[in-house]
């Protein structure tokens, strides 16, 4: 997992439609895309899930459905990402077969030993700094505990919490081989741009 990853929040896309902003993300550099909803139907996200999948076809890019093993099974997608709380990696792989994109957060130390004997395709960092989007987590890892994961991890590292254009250089330098950036990109007044500058700040130190 390399480059600039969105993860998405349609509560932030100020009236936007979220496939729009998916678009001009995408269209400004974007590598992946984690679709996160937590308080929609199922039928709903099974249908938006469908539509995001078919939007980011043309340009290559991976769709990640967060937390979701039904949802992405149902729509085909590219991967899933889970949680600590989320259902369990083994089970999530079994089902998603060895050739699907399987992301895993960690939050504390005794996660990152964990992840060290999955198969996952990377680790999520979460959060890097403390941000408003991600509240159930236990403390933010910081700069230096981003470094120290990337010491010992064998595993692709995920940044994500409270990135954006200010900080998204001292996060790559620390380790992280892609940012996750939800408001930066979610709440701009053109994400394209926002997204551009962004996946610019990391082709410029990787």
């Amino acid at each position: 997992m390399k480059g600039l990853y969105l993860v998405t929040d349609r509560a932030l896309c100020g009236g936007r439609s979220l496939e729009d902003v998916v678009r001009q993300v995408v269209r400004g550099g974007a590598s992946c895309v984690q679709l996160r909803e937590k308080d929609i139907s199922t039928r709903d996200f099974v249908d938006e899930a469908h539509n995001i999948k078919k939007l980011l076809s043309p340009f290559d890019v991976p769709l990640i459905i967060n937390d979701r093993l039904d949802v992405a099974l149902a729509v085909g997608a590219h991967g899933v990402h889970v949680g600590q709380n989320d259902m369990p990696y083994a089970i999530a792989r079994k089902l998603m077969g060895p050739e699907a994109i399987v992301g895993v957060s960690v939050e504390t130390w005794d996660d990152v030993e964990m992840a060290e004997e999955l198969d996952c395709d990377y680790i999520g960092v979460s959060p890097v700094f403390e941000t408003p989007t991600k509240t159930d987590t236990k403390g933010a890892w910081g700069l230096e505990g981003l470094k120290k994961i990337k010491e010992y991890s064998r595993h692709s590292l995920v940044a994500i919490g409270g990135i954006n254009e200010r900080n998204a250089a001292e996060v790559v330098a620390a380790g992280a081989d892609s940012i996750a950036v939800v408001s930066a990109l979610c709440s701009a007044e053109n994400p394209c741009e926002a997204a551009r500058g962004l996946a610019g700040i990391f082709r410029g130190i990787k």
